[in-house]
């Protein structure tokens, strides 16, 4: 069985080294060893999204994803093709809406989620980076909405390493920490994407 030591990568590093790891895979097991939570979460996700079942070993501070790919890979594959439905992501980069008063912009970026509640067709994805993982946390004004989302079947993920730089990461109370391959993985599979 292949294994893939990716302990000491910053993001988005341990995804991609897994995303290729699988591409070249011809074996159907595979191990990915990361050093942190996040990179654990970020690869389990990403794996789990190819149709890969995913086994998860704690050894000290070290966690071992025990990958397997199987058939389940092939039809999800197929079925991300046959898909017809335009995906609609929103992209916010703020925890404000507009340039001015932050007052004004607080109330204005409520409303705007608050409207994405009300509308027929709703994103399928929510990327939140920058301050705008400040939406998402514990203190936020926007906190209610964002979770009826949630449940609504809006995928809410927010920007890891803006949860850390702004210390929210015990805070973080909607949604799921993500990387900006996946960010970008997104945006590029988009059909459309809303910046307000």
């Amino acid at each position: 069985m292949l294994e893939i030591d990716c302990r000491g990568k910053t993001c988005p590093q341990p995804v991609i080294m897994t995303k290729d790891a699988l591409a070249q895979l011809k074996e159907a097991e595979l191990t990915i060893i990361v050093d942190n939570p996040s990179s654990s979460e970020n690869v389990e996700r990403f794996a789990q999204s190819q149709g890969c079942s995913v086994k998860i070993e704690r050894r000290g501070i070290d966690f071992y994803l025990h990958l397997q790919k199987g058939k389940a890979g092939v039809e999800a594959e197929m079925t991300r093709r046959d898909e017809k439905a335009e995906k609609l992501v929103v992209y916010i980069n703020s925890h404000l809406l507009g340039i001015g008063d932050e007052a004004l912009g607080l109330f204005l970026m409520k409303a705007f989620l608050k409207t994405l509640l009300d509308l027929e067709r709703r994103p399928d994805r929510l990327i939140l980076i920058n301050s705008g993982v400040q939406l998402a946390s514990e203190d936020s004004k926007a906190l209610e909405t964002l979770m009826v989302l949630s449940e609504k079947g809006v995928e809410i993920v927010s920007c890891g390493t803006c949860i850390d730089f702004y210390g929210l990461k015990d805070k973080m109370k909607v949604g799921a920490i993500s990387n900006m391959y996946d960010i970008i993985q997104s945006l590029l599979e988009a059909d459309r994407v809303i910046r307000p």
